[in-house]
């Protein structure tokens, strides 16, 4: 199994048109820093996926990590959010998923370093339940660490306005937390 990186051209329409088509969430353009892969088995094409900025403010993310404001503004940039992972309805491959995952943690610190010059030191996600009990990040070893309060990037409102999600960490190193608090 490998990972692709996606870039412009062909490639990158027919990941969007994936995404779009067959993706819950559907497509919307990432923001910011990013990296979008194929999954191939050989020449088979498996599943997409992608990594993007982290979430600017995430309260049970920042009390696990033990920031205070100062280190969260000036290390946000070393948290990469799997914003997108997405298996093709039609492969069916029992653990595929938690392989996948293990394989994007391995690759994506160097792939990250090479196009931005920064080595990220944690994964965060966001698991919409009850609609997927992230079963596949529990698998791969990702951290149950609570959930969002379901307000969203931009709200000005003190209520849930959107979905509660789970949220799972992925650190990439042993020593995140002395590498995130900097």
């Amino acid at each position: 199994m490998r990972l692709q990186p996606v870039s412009a051209g062909p490639a990158s329409r027919l990941w969007n048109e994936y995404i779009a088509r067959y993706h819950y969430l559907g497509y919307t353009p990432l923001a910011g820093s990013q990296m979008r892969y194929n999954v191939f088995a050989g020449e088979q094409l498996l599943a997409l996926i992608s990594f993007g900025a982290s979430a600017w403010k995430l309260a049970e993310r920042d009390r696990f990590i033990g920031w205070e404001q100062a280190q969260r503004e000036r290390n946000l940039q070393l948290i990469v959010n799997n914003a997108r992972f997405l298996i093709l309805p039609w492969i069916q491959s029992k653990g595929l998923a938690s392989k996948i995952l293990a394989l994007a943690a391995r690759q994506l610190p160097n792939d990250w370093f090479a196009r931005y010059c920064l080595r990220p030191a944690l994964l965060e996600t966001f698991v919409e339940t009850p609609r997927h009990r992230g079963t596949c990040y529990k698998a791969a070893n990702w951290i149950h660490v609570g959930q969002t309060v379901g307000r969203g990037k931009k709200s000005t409102v003190h209520h849930p306005i959107i979905p509660i999600k789970d949220i799972w960490l992925y650190p990439l190193r042993k020593d995140f937390r002395s590498v995130l608090a900097q």
